[in-house]
């Protein structure tokens, strides 16, 4: 059984705080009126008692007196101290009919019962209990039975039990009802938070608009006071998005602006080394090493600085050339292309006999396709089976799978590798000089979510397989062109 809902545990507290008041009025109600009957029986034993201690007869006619109830008791001894002698029983209302005779074990019962001249509580054998009382020369012992008393508070008690019952089941139902009604703001705030929980709200220009109303904002309430906190907390979170959001957008654009103004120096700073090392002027072999390390270096920096002004490029929502793309092919060339680079890895294809075709953009697809075989061959040793595979997707959706056999990624890197500048190089065999920025695996899948798609992995020793999941259709932004912004992207 889960935890009770608020309105349970009001309802069941309310309803179980009745029902104590409820026991206590009962039980104090029931005392009172068993006290009152037993006393009012012992004041009519009293007087009987006087009455028939002024018979000298000698007989039981003091049992059988007129205003004696049916089943009382009564018998004579011969002194204080001595077993009666004689005993009966009114079995009649009517006056002059014969008493009852009573049990041996009913007589020895009677017998015993104190004569001190106060009213005791006396149980005889098969017929329950008496109240009985002894003359002041105990003589004379007389009983009247419980039984009418005892009925008399059983059927009170019983009736307390159903009035109670019926009042719990009346209270429980109204309170339901009340409680319910009282909860209905409280409930509204919830669901304010509910749908402030559901907004996509870490990254990207968030629009949190949602706020608890008015009526549900009363400082002078509890609920009110829940709903003007939570008011409070919006209005905060939304201006830290806002504050987030116009730094994020600062970054975007100064990477943008700064990768594409190092492109022209780094295109010249290749020409220049380039051109030195081609000329006709005698160089050191020191001289030439320098200049093959300095077209290198600047050739991994320039494709670092493309890496980062398409990413700038895409988090701007820059539109993408979208048209019908024969992913088939596309892996075709990527491989034939990974394979020429990569000579040391076994490459294979695994294809289905029918074409399968996206609406795309084909380059930036293609992009797609060299970054995952260039991170299997860069992050695996020789010798590693690097596995390219296209299959149909749900729908008219189609699936990218790169898998290989090599070491495997860290499982403390796994939930990381799309993340910018995130390296598995610990693990994952990295030749020396490979150029890896680790900027690849982010524009995958920047590439991919602006496609409207997603990528997954799944990584284990002897087994690391890429999933690039297309949607078919139209893709975001194809009609209006206005692309599809990764800044909802982490």
């Amino acid at each position: 059984m889960g935890p009770w809902s608020l309105r349970t545990r009001l309802v069941v507290s309310a309803v179980g705080l009745i029902a104590v008041v409820a026991a206590v009025i009962g039980a104090v109600t029931t005392i009172a009126l068993h006290s009152y009957l037993v006393e009012q029986k012992d004041q009519q034993l009293r007087e009987a008692v006087h009455r028939g201690g002024k018979d000298r007869s000698g007989g039981l006619r003091f049992v059988g007196a007129p205003g004696q109830g049916i089943g009382t008791v009564g018998g004579r001894a011969d002194g204080d101290a001595e077993p009666l002698r004689t005993a009966g029983r009114l079995d009649s209302p009517r006056p002059g009919e014969p008493l009852g005779s009573l049990a041996d074990a009913q007589l020895t019962a009677l017998s015993a019962a104190p004569r001190d001249g106060a009213v005791h509580t006396v149980t005889l054998p098969g017929l329950g209990d008496y109240r009985v009382l002894a003359s002041d020369d105990g003589r004379l012992v007389l009983g009247f039975p419980l039984g009418d008393v005892q009925d008399t508070v059983g059927t009170l008690v019983l009736v307390e039990v159903c009035v109670t019952a019926a009042g719990l089941v009346a209270a429980g139902i109204a309170g339901g009802t009340l409680v319910g009604v009282a909860l209905r703001p409280l409930r509204r705030v919830a669901s304010t938070a509910g749908r402030v929980g559901e907004l996509p709200l870490h990254s990207g220009e968030v629009a949190l608009h949602e706020r608890v109303p008015d009526a549900e904002a009363d400082p002078r309430t509890e609920v009110g006071q829940v709903g003007a906190a939570l008011n409070r907390m919006l209005d905060h979170v939304h201006s830290a998005l806002h504050a987030r959001q116009e730094s994020e957008t600062r970054v975007r654009q100064f990477v943008a602006d700064a990768s594409h103004e190092l492109r022209t120096p780094l295109a010249s700073i290749r020409g220049y080394a380039e051109l030195t090392r081609r000329g006709h002027e005698e160089t050191g072999p020191g001289t030439r090493h320098a200049l093959t390390r300095i077209e290198a270096e600047a050739t991994r920096m320039t494709g670092l600085v493309e890496d980062l002004l398409l990413l700038a490029r895409l988090d701007a929502g820059r539109p993408l050339s979208y048209e019908p793309t024969d992913l088939s092919a596309l892996v075709v060339d990527a491989v034939s292309d990974a394979r020429a680079a990569g000579q040391e890895h076994l490459w294979r294809l695994d294809l289905p006999p029918e074409p399968v075709t996206v609406h795309g953009d084909a380059g930036r697809l293609q992009q797609v396709l060299v970054n995952l075989l260039g991170n299997a061959r860069t992050h695996t040793p020789p010798g590693t089976t690097v596995t390219a595979r296209v299959r149909h997707g749900s729908g008219e959706g189609a699936v990218i799978e790169v898998r290989d056999d090599g070491p495997g990624i860290p499982g403390d890197l796994l939930p990381y590798v799309f993340q910018r500048f995130a390296r598995g190089d610990t693990s994952r065999s990295r030749q020396s000089g490979s150029g890896s920025t680790g900027l690849g695996l982010a524009i995958v899948q920047a590439v991919v979510a602006a496609h409207g798609g997603r990528v997954d992995v799944s990584s284990v020793p002897g087994r690391t397989v890429f999933v690039v999941h297309l949607p078919g259709g139209d893709c975001p932004g194809r009609d209006s062109q206005v692309g599809h912004s990764l800044a909802t992207q982490p």
